[in-house]
This record gives C-alpha cells, sequence and structure tokens, in this order.
C-alpha cells in the first residue's frame, strides 16, 4: 500500500529585497509547504509572489487544496491534473497554479527524500553544470547605475547579461542598451526585456532601432496573453521572441508551440504550478524546437536545468538568490561561481526556509 498524504501545513515569509525591483517591488513573499506522510515521511516545498498575491496563495493551500489533497497518494505526477481540474473554476492559472506549486514542490521533495537522492538526481541528471546569466531588473537605474550593474557581470565572469526596456521614449533605450553592449562587449550575449510595456506597433518600432545590437532575444514584448499580436510581431521583426513568464498552465504553453512564435519558452515553475507541468512543457517544448531558459528561482530551476534535455541558461538576478537573501537555515542546494551552476548534493529540493 503506498504512503497517502497526512498534513499539509503552511508558513508566509516577507523577505526584503536589498536591491528593489522597481519603486514598488521591494520585497518578495514565500508560502512554505510542508507535507507529511502516513508513514511519517516529510517533504518541503513552497509558493512564490514578489509583493502581490501571497495570502491568497495561503489561503488557497490551507482551504481548498488542503481538503482536496488529504488522504490521496502522495505521487505528485497523479495528483495534479486531479487538483487542477477541481481547482480551475477558480481560474486555471494565476493563484491556482501559484499556489498549487507549494504543494506539488513538497511532494517531489518528499519522493527524492525517500529516495536518500539530491532532486536533480531523482529526476535523471543529464549534466553535472550549466550556464548562468546575469539579469538585471533594472529599468529605474539610473545610466550610471546601470553601468556600474554591467561592469559587475562582466567581472563576475558572466559571458550573457539581460536587461529592461521599454521606457516611455525609445532614444532612453536606445542609450542604455547601447551602453550595456559597450561594456559587455561584442561577443558576450545581450538579451532585452520589455515586461509586456509594448504595444504591437511600439514593439516593431522599438525593434527597428534596438536590433542593431545584436540581441540574444526580446523578452516579453507584448502583453502576455495576446497570441495573435505575438504572431504579427513574428512576422515582422527578426529577433528570437522570448516568453513564458506570466503564461501560466501547461496548456497555453501548448498554444504558443503550437502557433510557433516564441524561440525561447521561460516557464516560471511556481507560475505554471510547479515540477510536475514544467517537466511537461520542457518536453513540449523539445517536439517543437524551442529553447527552455526557466525563469527566475536559480536555486530551484538551476536543479531542475540538471535533468532538462537541451542545456539551458538559468537566469540569476543580481542579489535575489536565496542564500543572499539569507532565508535559509541550510546549505544552498546550488553553488554558482563566475557563470556556471552547479548543485551541492542536498537531498531532494534542498530548499528549507529559516
Amino acid at each position: 500500500m503506498t504512503a497517502s498524504i497526512a498534513t499539509i501545513q503552511t508558513r508566509r515569509l516577507r523577505v526584503p529585497l536589498e536591491r528593489p525591483w522597481g519603486p514598488d517591488v521591494r520585497d518578495l513573499s514565500f508560502v512554505e509547504v510542508t507535507v507529511s506522510d502516513s508513514d511519517g515521511a516529510v517533504g518541503y516545498g513552497f509558493s512564490w509572489t514578489p509583493t502581490i498575491g501571497a495570502g491568497a496563495v495561503e489561503a488557497l493551500l490551507r482551504e481548498d487544496i488542503t481538503a482536496f489533497a488529504l488522504g490521496r497518494d502522495t505521487d505528485p505526477v497523479a495528483l495534479w491534473p486531479e487538483l487542477w481540474a477541481h481547482l480551475h473554476e477558480a481560474g486555471g492559472g494565476g493563484i491556482t497554479t501559484i499556489a498549487m506549486a507549494g504543494l506539488d514542490l513538497a511532494l517531489w521533495d518528499l519522493a527524492a527524500r525517500r529516495a536518500d537522492q539530491s532532486m536533480a538526481d531523482f529526476l535523471g541528471r543529464r549534466r553535472e553544470t550549466v550556464e548562468v546569466y546575469g539579469s538585471g531588473i533594472n529599468l529605474h537605474y539610473s545610466l550610471e547605475e546601470l553601468q556600474a550593474q554591467a561592469q559587475r557581470w562582466v567581472d563576475a565572469g558572466f559571458t550573457a547579461a539581460k536587461m529592461k526596456v521599454g521606457s516611455p521614449d525609445i532614444a532612453r533605450d536606445v542609450e542604455r542598451v547601447s551602453a550595456v553592449r559597450d561594456i559587455l562587449g561584442p561577443d558576450a550575449r545581450l538579451m532585452i526585456d520589455a515586461n509586456q510595456r509594448w504595444d504591437l506597433d511600439t514593439a516593431t518600432a522599438a525593434l527597428e532601432k534596438l536590433e542593431e545590437f545584436d540581441l540574444t532575444w526580446i523578452e516579453e514584448p507584448l502583453r502576455a496573453d495576446d497570441l495573435l499580436a505575438h504572431r504579427e510581431l513574428r512576422e515582422r521583426t527578426g529577433v528570437f521572441i522570448a516568453l513564458g513568464e506570466n503564461v501560466h498552465n501547461q496548456y497555453r504553453f501548448a498554444d504558443f508551440l503550437d502557433a510557433g512564435i516564441a524561440e525561447v519558452l521561460q516557464p516560471n515553475i511556481i507560475r505554471v504550478g510547479g515540477i510536475t507541468p514544467f517537466r511537461e512543457i520542457v518536453v513540449n517544448a523539445e517536439g517543437h524546437g524551442a529553447v527552455v531558459a526557466p525563469h527566475l528561482l536559480p536555486d530551484l530551476s538551476g536543479q531542475l536545468a540538471m535533468w532538462m534535455p537541451t542545456s539551458p541558461l538559468v537566469e540569476e538576478v543580481e542579489d535575489a538568490g536565496f542564500a543572499d537573501l539569507g532565508i535559509l537555515n541550510t546549505p544552498a542546494p546550488i553553488d554558482i561561481s563566475r557563470n556556471r551552476l552547479h548543485t551541492t548534493a542536498q537531498p531532494g529540493l534542498g530548499i528549507r526556509f529559516a
């Protein structure tokens, strides 16, 4: 007889950012999820959201998700579609899948701990290291602050970096992208991220001016759920399109893949609902010839990158790793040295909050 879910406990944490992501994003919220099974084994997961929605996420976990999951089998792959079908009238993604991720991660952690393996080894490790790129949430930085950040990336050994665009005046974006390109040098990969700030015509005009800087991709140029506008932009620009941080389930990712819109997919493992749907997205993307570059959370995404069929770029936002935030009470599950990420063989996910 297989073990069943015996208890689900949650705890909410708010963590200040040393480098605020903007005037209204000065902290991150986590909801720790601890699951015990009928044999007494324990798994640890979490949900995550910048600033907004943590209370709603925790409420959904404590009420509807716990009520549904208690007594059910601990297999995350079997539970996920049943739980999504139960919850999706409250929303097919967003708060719903963010909350689901907390339980999904805890169940995967439980399974890996039972096997006495790290998550990378439990999933099926394909590599020992992956490349990391420096990521800046920096549209609010002055030009001097932006240049200093770019120089820190170079000094740290990064050969790929990403910066924000989407200023009201495209001339400001041109000046800033040019300045970062000059610091990175001609051989480094440079990505830009508009965070859905443009409409179709603005994106077209902006990319006509910015593509001279040899861009690896433009991320979220348009509203994330506007498939038709992305299809038109794909016809208008030669710059690779990246999207996915605000696509909230594997079914919507399949729509974008089938439409042939994005060369780079960026699922956020928490926002899509956890490891279970993330693996499906990765396999589907591989079948369509798209690159997957997980969004944020290198402590988590770096571990799954060891399993992914094609070696991805892993994103590291400056001073936002779990060790940098000071929220772990165990050794970090990853280590980043220059532009390479390694795992540290912690059991399961190896993410235990202080």
